[in-house]
């Protein structure tokens, strides 16, 4: 198979600028400050539209970790900060052989996250050092439901 380095490269570049939009919707969400000053995860799946063909990505804020699964990408992030942690990203199982060591697509942060699915899920799943405990999510919970669509970031734990 002969191979057009021009119709590689725009390929490329088209797969290097998806990254860009992960963190402007990442960047998005930490701006809309959804829990406060709180830190957050952003959890990101796909779900297919009614026409049962396109599909779209959902970003989620959530202050508790979701149970691992394939095509979804999770992050922690931390408002008032510029940091995010990359949790995981795992594609479509039937996309896993592209991002094997040596392809264009290779990506460290995806295989690792594709070892971890498959043979240590556990640790993906896991607490991390710095998540609020279940009384203070649930204090927060019970704000946003009582003031609806105020801000909360004068709430104390």
């Amino acid at each position: 198979m002969k191979i057009n380095i021009l119709d590689a490269h725009d390929r490329y570049e088209h797969f290097r600028k998806q990254s860009f939009s992960i963190a402007e919707c990442c960047q998005d969400l930490i701006n809309q400050r959804p829990f406060g000053e709180h830190a957050f995860y952003i959890f990101a799946h796909a779900r297919t539209d009614e026409d049962g063909v396109t599909k779209r990505l959902i970003w989620q804020p959530r202050l508790t970790k979701p149970k691992a699964q394939t095509n979804s990408m999770l992050f922690k992030a931390y408002p008032g900060s510029d940091n995010i942690k990359v949790i995981w990203m795992i594609p479509a199982r039937e996309l896993w052989g592209q991002y094997k060591k040596g392809n264009l697509t290779e990506n460290q942060t995806v295989s690792e996250s594709i070892y971890d699915f498959q043979n240590n899920r556990e640790s993906l799943e896991a607490k991390e050092d710095d998540d609020l405990s279940d009384d203070q999510i649930d204090a927060i919970y019970r704000q946003i439901s009582l003031n609806n669509n105020k801000p909360f970031e004068k709430l104390k734990l």
